[in-house]
């Protein structure tokens, strides 16, 4: 049998209560069954819970008063045949129903933690910048005490070098002066260039990281540092005296750190 939960069944016990007052008050049978109902009515216990509580309460003194167990005198045991009909697996209407019971939130949702990309800047990403700038700081300390630095003889007023080249950063610069005007070489292009990867961010706004899915800004910048080596390349392997174009494999190399 099922087990009646231990709030309805003190329900049903208050119900049985008020009903067995109601039943001492009234001068007839009649007058108690509509005590009854009124008290089941008022108590707005599920009729099928109900009759499901007698059941069981009745079977209960049975088993009691079988074992050889005296009732109490103040207790009067309602008779088997009032307790009503056998209890069975349906409701109302022929609607299965069962009670609900606590379960473990694990079984009916997800209580694991998710996994973030996120992390903090400090200390996570400074700790690491500030060891990669001492170990590139440790390096070029070391390796300018056994290398010496490939620097020219001092400067003569009166002999310039031929060719006069700029530092290898700015060659891709001087390498433009000699197509353009300078305020085209100069200012117009780099200032292009600068513009266009200012915009980038805001004309490809996908968050992703992934190369397939950033064409645009890619493409860009591929563009870019593409367009500025060769500039370097020519200036520093193609350039000779005079600064005019040369093959290296014909003329020699014309370049110096």
């Amino acid at each position: 049998m099922t087990e009646i939960p231990e709030h309805l069944r003190k329900r049903a016990e208050e119900a049985r209560a008020k009903a067995a007052e109601s039943s001492d008050d009234a001068p007839t049978d009649d007058a108690a069954a509509g005590g009854d109902d009124t008290s089941e009515a008022a108590s707005k216990i599920p009729a099928h819970l109900l009759e499901r509580s007698k059941a069981a309460k009745a079977k209960a003194e049975g088993d009691d008063a079988g074992a050889g167990e005296a009732a109490p005198a103040t207790t009067t045991a309602a008779p088997p045949a009032a307790a009503g009909p056998a209890p069975t697996a349906t409701g109302p209407g022929g609607h299965t129903q069962r009670l609900l019971t606590v379960v473990k939130s694990g079984s009916i949702q997800d209580v694991k933690a998710q996994p973030q990309d996120k992390v903090h800047v400090w200390p996570h990403l400074l700790v690491v910048e500030f060891l990669a700038s001492l170990i590139i700081t440790g390096f070029t300390l070391i390796f300018s005490i056994f290398v010496n630095a490939p620097l020219l003889e001092l400067a003569d007023p009166n002999q310039t070098p031929n060719p006069s080249k700029a530092p290898w950063y700015f060659l891709g610069l001087q390498e433009l002066l000699t197509m353009f005007h300078p305020m085209v070489a100069g200012v117009t292009i780099p200032g292009m260039g600068i513009f266009l990867l200012i915009l980038a961010p805001y004309i490809d706004k996908n968050p992703s990281i992934k190369p397939e899915d950033r064409k645009f800004a890619i493409s860009l910048m591929t563009i870019h540092l593409m367009f500025w080596a060769v500039l370097v390349m020519i200036g520093s392997f193609f350039r000779g005296p005079g600064f005019n174009f040369v093959f290296p494999w014909n003329d020699g190399l014309f370049f110096e750190l």
